[in-house]
């Protein structure tokens, strides 16, 4: 797994480190702390020690007393530190009809006058550059720059001062795509395997890549510029089309991260889209079509113009609301990050950004390769709502993919691990319909199956709501609860709301102890996009993989999961430093159809080493000649 949330880094489980934080021993305090401030520009490690952000040396506990108080403010949710949503205002136009009593003359540069000019308006050159022009009097037509309040002021953004964007040679690449490249070479250093090693043993077409987004890359580089190019009188780049759309994070892999001309796409279900597309990945793996699957998404939807789009739908916690909710006057830093409430009294959900992917490998790969193993997905369900009276309410379709859920949990594990051993990772927006409706799909799956006290994790409280990414948050906090034995709690819960169904469900505001077999990763998403996804514990896994591969083989596994891990913690000592290896490899290996050898029975390619087979399943079989 790798990527990029509020929370930090994804990989070596940073980012759930950081929401599990008062639970761990001093020493990995210390050292989650000091890799946030790497990350954030606050430090760095060189010539064998570390330097503060000034360059002065500087040891590593009293850099952590220092920069403590910064990356814990600077992280997770908070007031947005985009320099537009400030005191002044989000820079806007307001359309006015003059009533000119008198002539209007004004003095204009040649190429900022519009081609059609109105009738009536007299230009009078003054030189090569500029121009006079009178308006009669009369009725003018004109926008009046102004500066809108930021009515929301609430987001889980990346930790400040880090920029993917540094780390390859970006050129005005939408942040969502800048998020992808650094998410998926966090993913790939940090298996420890060898992208080419591993590409080599398979042929290429057992390779597939789904990611994408919820609603594409809508900021000024991509198509938000691109749409308000003509009113805001900016020029289109040639860009902003082709980059803006939401398969573009599978496109950019395969082209400049992993080389692959195996499967790709991207299944866009709003808040389920990460769900969606490992649903893919899983799918493609189990029926054997594809042996490795990069699955992943990638979120940027912290702009003015899509935190509007939420705000007007109601759907967002504006600051209006939040002083309501607490009775307050002014919200300080301290309210805005508490802005996400999941199953408490709440008003909205709190929008963020995050990068999110993971690696699926079959399982007799992963043995071969040695593959270090932090779970498995045996199952990813999806179901509509059926007739509804509003597109964004939520429906029925829910009960179903985690009923499903349930049920392939029990018949693999049995009843008493189901009951005893699994937690759920809810959707858990913060809003007052979420909270009564998700949790009822909790109670009556929980009532079915005799669970009592069923621990729910609500990771948004941390890390606010990506969109399309939010269930590749959920997935990896998961993985870190597997690997650490602790449940996050929800710091945000003060009560459980009167109108939730709690009475089968466990809630915690602090970090809990839980030895998990299984997590159901729940996602429910605008227009009845519901999935469910079941992700085993390492544990579970290996017990799985012995029975099927057999004890010799496991064994054989793990004497090659040495050397993985070995180079998984020489990645992981650098990025905690600081050191990335963004994998980037623009215009490499690129290749015409002339280079290729095609007969017919295969297609080799040359930089490959196997080559691509042309044998495909018949379903009907072959007709007489």
């Amino acid at each position: 797994m790798g990527g990029v949330n509020a929370a930090g880094r994804t990989s070596g489980h940073q980012a759930f480190r950081r929401t599990v934080i008062d639970a761990l021993p001093e020493a990995e305090q210390e050292a989650l702390l000091l890799g946030l401030a790497a990350l954030m520009g606050l430090g760095s490690h060189r010539e064998g020690g570390w330097f503060d952000a000034t360059g002065e040396r500087i040891e590593a506990s009293r850099l952590v007393e220092r920069c403590r108080g910064q990356v814990l403010d600077h992280t997770l949710i908070r007031r947005i530190e985009d320099p537009r949503f400030n005191d002044e205002g989000l820079p806007a136009n307001r359309r006015a009809s003059l009533e000119l009593g008198a002539e209007l003359v004004f003095r204009i540069r040649r190429r900022q006058l519009p081609e059609r000019l109105p009738p009536t308006w007299q230009v009078r050159e003054l030189d090569r550059h500029t121009l006079e022009v009178t308006v009669p009097p009369g009725e003018l037509d004109v926008m009046l720059p102004e500066a809108r309040p930021a009515q929301v002021r609430a987001a889980g953004q990346l930790p400040s001062g880090f920029d993917p964007s540094r780390y390859y040679r970006s050129v005005h690449h939408p942040r969502g795509l800048s998020m992808s490249i650094f998410a998926a070479s966090d993913c790939l250093a940090g298996s420890g395997l060898s992208w080419e090693s591993l590409r080599d043993r398979l042929d290429p077409d057992e390779v597939a890549v789904y990611a994408g987004n919820s609603i594409g890359q809508l900021d000024d580089e991509g198509w938000g510029g691109l749409l308000k190019s003509f009113v805001s009188g900016n020029r289109a780049t040639s860009k902003q089309m082709p980059l803006g759309y939401g398969q573009m994070p599978a496109d950019f892999l395969n082209a400049y991260v992993l080389g692959s001309v195996g499967g790709t796409g991207a299944a866009l279900g709003a808040c389920a889209s990460f769900l969606y597309n490992l649903r893919l990945g899983v799918e493609d793996i189990r029926s054997g079509q594809r042996r490795a699957v990069m699955v992943g998404t990638s979120d940027a939807p912290v702009t003015p113009e899509i935190i509007e789009g939420f705000r007007a739908m109601g759907a967002l916690a504006d600051d209006e609301s939040l002083k309501a909710l607490d009775a307050l006057e002014l919200l300080t830093d301290a309210d805005y990050q508490r802005a996400c409430r999941p199953f408490a009294r709440n008003c909205g959900f709190t929008i963020a950004e995050s990068s999110q992917f993971v690696l699926l490998l079959d399982d007799t790969l992963a043995l071969e390769v040695g593959a270090e193993i932090l779970g498995s997905v045996p199952g990813v369900f999806v179901n509509a709502d059926g007739w509804k009276r509003s597109i964004s309410a939520p429906g029925i379709g829910n009960y179903i993919t985690l009923g499903k859920a349930a049920a392939l949990t029990r018949d693999m594990l049995g009843e008493r691990a189901l009951r005893e051993r699994t937690f759920l990772h809810a959707h858990g927006t913060s809003t007052p319909k979420n909270r009564v409706t998700e949790s009822h799909v909790f109670d009556l799956v929980a009532r079915a199956h005799g669970i009592e006290a069923w621990p729910v994790v609500a990771v948004k409280a941390y890390v606010g709501h990506s969109q399309g990414s939010a269930a590749g948050d959920q997935l990896t906090n998961a993985l870190g609860s597997f690997a650490y034995g602790l449940l996050p709690g929800i710091p945000t819960l003060d009560a459980v709301a009167d109108d939730v169904y709690a009475e089968r469900l466990r809630f915690s505001r602090e970090p809990m102890p839980f030895a998990a077999d299984a997590a159901f990763i729940n996602a429910k998403g605008f227009g009845g996009n519901n999935a469910t996804g079941v992700v085993l514990s390492p544990a579970v896994t290996e017990r799985l993989l012995e029975k099927r591969h057999g004890e010799a083989a496991i064994e054989a596994w793990r004497e090659r999961r040495a050397t993985t891990r070995d180079a998984t913690r020489a990645y992981l000592a650098d990025a905690d430093r600081g050191v990335y290896q963004a994998r980037y490899r623009f215009g490499e290996g690129v290749l015409e159809g002339s280079e290729l050898d095609v007969n017919a029975e295969d297609i080799r390619i040359p930089g490959y080493a196997r080559p691509v087979s042309l044998r495909v399943d018949n379903p009907f079989g072959k007709l007489e000649d």
